[in-house]
């Protein structure tokens, strides 16, 4: 479990370490900072799957991303990391020097340790620059024969997992984590669409195979969860999915009073996402971390004390982070979860009750290598 959030420099977020807990809901009013937050969660697992700082080139690259406030007189740079029971993580970005790629950040530093504390004794692998370094079989240091250039992570540079197998099982703890923040139900959405009944236990991150999804849950996960879920949110309701001959599956929802099943294509966007969000909360491959960014967004005030029953259900196989800044959802999530309060104070992003120099421990790896 992912004790530990810490993000300095990465735009509203100057300097924010936050304790997670199985389950943790991030608020606050529009421009607080949760997006920042989930941007921040979204960034670190596509650097620790594939070592991807494309995907910040993708938000304007680094000058871009970097906090606008005032940064003081020590070297610019943007750091994020957390700290895990098992295996923990911290990369260092600074300001590409001249070169042919403006976006990409230029790499400092990259440490993975052991456990949520990073101490000399706990490093299991680092980057100072090129030069990388891993333990061997007794606990010695060896340095790799090979150099990473600027741009290249050392998460995306493992190639095999003998040579380094603590970081192979950090990239796979991270291939465990899932994100949803784009769900469509548009009326375009594939989730409208009917779908092919093969075995579905991870929903697509836009819903694409609702269909299948559900399928899966009423067939091989547990189907009383989701048909309670139903019913509490649209109560005296009844979701089916058929199969045809043509391995063709379908979604249906028997509501009281209409004499027919309405199908996926005729849902209100708030119901359509809904079973959405039912699929993904009730997967029965649960990840290791599922994030929710807006969850409310199309939902009747109604519905929400149904979604939070789901949630709930959900931290007791995953950890969960919720990011919202619907009053009735974190009302409903309150007594189960740990409930992070965002507040833009200036330029930055503070914890509302905290003050500079409170909150969990922890220490960025040095530059000095």
């Amino acid at each position: 479990m992912i004790r530990t959030l810490a993000v300095e420099g990465y735009r509203s977020l100057d300097e924010l370490v936050v304790d997670l807990g199985p389950l943790t809901v991030v608020t606050g009013p529009n421009g607080s900072g949760k997006t920042s937050v989930y941007r921040a969660l979204r960034l670190l697992a596509d650097l620790v799957r594939e070592g991807a700082i494309a995907s910040l080139a993708r938000e304007g690259g680094l000058r871009s991303a970097l906090h606008a406030g005032d940064r003081g007189a020590g070297p610019v740079a943007m750091r994020l990391g957390f700290s895990a029971d098992d295996l923990s993580y911290a990369i260092d970005l600074g300001l590409p020097q001249l070169g042919p790629f403006r976006l990409d950040p230029e790499i400092k530093v990259e440490a993975v340790w052991s456990g949520p504390v990073l101490r000399p004794a706990t490093l299991v692998a680092d980057r100072h620059g090129p030069r990388v370094r891993t333990r061997d079989d007794d606990g010695a240091w060896r340095v790799a024969p090979w150099r990473l250039g600027d741009h290249e992570s050392l998460m995306g540079a493992l190639v095999e997992p003998s040579d380094a197998p603590e970081l192979y099982a950090l990239r796979e703890q991270a291939r465990r984590w899932r994100f949803y923040d784009h769900l469509r139900t548009d009326a375009d959405a594939a989730s409208r669409r009917p779908g092919v009944a093969t075995f579905t236990p991870v929903l697509d991150p836009t819903g694409a195979d609702l269909a299948a999804a559900l399928l899966t849950i009423q067939r091989v996960g547990v189907a009383a969860g989701l048909d309670a879920a139903v019913d509490a949110a649209f109560p005296g309701s009844r979701l089916e999915v058929t199969e045809d001959d043509e391995g063709t599956c379908r979604t249906w929802l028997h509501q009281r009073g209409l004499r027919r099943p309405m199908g996926a294509a005729e849902l209100s966007d708030g119901t359509l996402r809904f079973l959405l969000l039912a699929a993904a909360l009730l997967s029965p491959r649960p990840p290791a971390l599922l994030v929710l960014n807006e969850p409310e967004a199309s939902l009747h005030p109604a519905v929400v004390p149904a979604l939070a029953a789901l949630v709930v259900d959900a931290a007791e196989r995953s950890q969960v982070v919720v990011v919202t800044h619907s009053e009735p959802l974190v009302r409903a999530l309150r007594d189960a979860a740990r409930l992070v309060e965002l507040e833009r104070t200036g330029a930055a992003t503070r914890v509302v009750g905290g003050s500079a120099g409170e909150g969990p421990d922890w220490a960025w790896p040095s530059r000095k290598g």
